[in-house]
């Protein structure tokens, strides 16, 4: 859906000649938006490593990040990848309680920066035109929703969270009541002490924890909003300041998108908010492709890599516990190849 959008757009703008008006001196700015992608990744994986207080390694923080990043390219954008994440950091060594407050707490920091974005884009509504006027009364009507959920959202996971664990465990009991999910009941249990065990663990922390950890949680959120705006002024001059506040606008509707990833959705919203910033209409296309190139195709290649490398531990953590005997069965004998 992704490349079928995108082949849509650079059909629909495209005019001959029109690469004629590339400036080089302008083309280097897409160099910069690999590197600001990869400085997402780095400071995502950051904080991932210290709110597991270094006990992960860098090699493991930047693993279980890309897998995170994989999946929730996989799945619809409201699904996400936090259960890849809680799985992965299992991989690599934490329980399942840690595991699910480390991801828990990192999920909770996103939803702190959204609810500080929601209030910046009010009042940058006032001065500048960050929702489009062209989105009409239902684009409008439904940021506005949006802000709502987003602000509700982030307060019932700061009262889970800093307020009353033990709400979440009630949560993670009920759901594991159902018929589908009873078989796991008991183990969940014993694991959801361990997550309100560490969430006590994490909210006993100093200030500047929470303030360290939100400031990584924020330099990744800045790295992904800014690259829209690079990948446009690499191509042709623009208003800044309406770019990033509508790349955050833009950024802020991707987490409702219902198709993997927000494919498809992502790029439509792309050309809306950003497309009138374009004066050559013809561009649109190209900046949609090399945005969606640099910001998620480059992701995926390595969370692919980075999720392959949590299956084959997998395969051979399942092979080591298997008996003399069945190792034997199982393995192919030279006369059978």
């Amino acid at each position: 859906m992704s490349v079928g959008t995108m082949a849509f757009l650079i059909y629909w703008t495209y005019t001959p000649g029109v690469l004629e008006h590339l400036k080089m001196k302008r083309l280097p700015g897409l160099i910069i938006a690999v590197v600001v992608s990869f400085m997402r990744i780095g400071f995502s994986a950051a904080k991932i490593r210290y709110l597991s207080e270094k006990a992960l390694g860098w090699m493991a923080s930047c693993r279980v990040m890309l897998s995170w990043d994989f999946t929730s390219s996989i799945t619809p954008s409201v699904v996400g990848g936090a259960p890849m994440g809680t799985y992965a950091m299992t991989k690599e060594g934490f329980s399942l309680g840690q595991s699910s407050a480390i991801i828990l707490y990192s999920l909770f920091l996103d939803q702190l920066w959204f609810a500080l974005a929601v209030p910046i884009l009010l009042v940058s509504g006032i001065f500048y035109e960050v929702v489009p006027n062209n989105t009409g009364v239902v684009g409008h009507a439904s940021m506005i929703l949006l802000y709502i959920g987003l602000l509700s959202y982030a307060g019932l996971m700061a009262y889970g969270i800093l307020k009353n664990p033990h709400a979440i465990k009630k949560v993670v009991n009920v759901v594991f009541k159902l018929p589908f999910l009873r078989r796991w009941k008991d183990d969940v249990k014993d694991e959801t002490e361990n997550l309100v065990e560490y969430a006590h663990e994490l909210r006993a922390k100093p200030n500047s924890f929470l303030l360290k950890a939100f400031f990584l949680s924020t330099m990744s959120w800045l790295c992904r909003i800014a690259l829209p705006t690079i990948v446009v002024l690499s191509l042709l001059p623009a208003n800044e300041i309406l770019s990033i506040l509508r790349s955050l606008a833009m950024n802020l509707a991707f987490l409702i998108m219902p198709t993997p990833g927000g494919s498809g959705g992502v790029e439509g919203l792309f050309a809306i908010f950003q497309g009138p910033l374009m004066d050559r209409k013809a561009f649109i296309g190209l900046a949609v492709f090399a945005w969606r190139v640099i910001s998620y195709y480059i992701s995926v290649g390595l969370g692919i890599m980075a999720t392959t490398w949590y299956i084959n531990q997998s395969v051979v953590e399942s092979f080591d516990d298997l008996s003399p005997e069945e190792q034997e069965r199982d393995v192919p004998s030279s006369e059978s190849i």
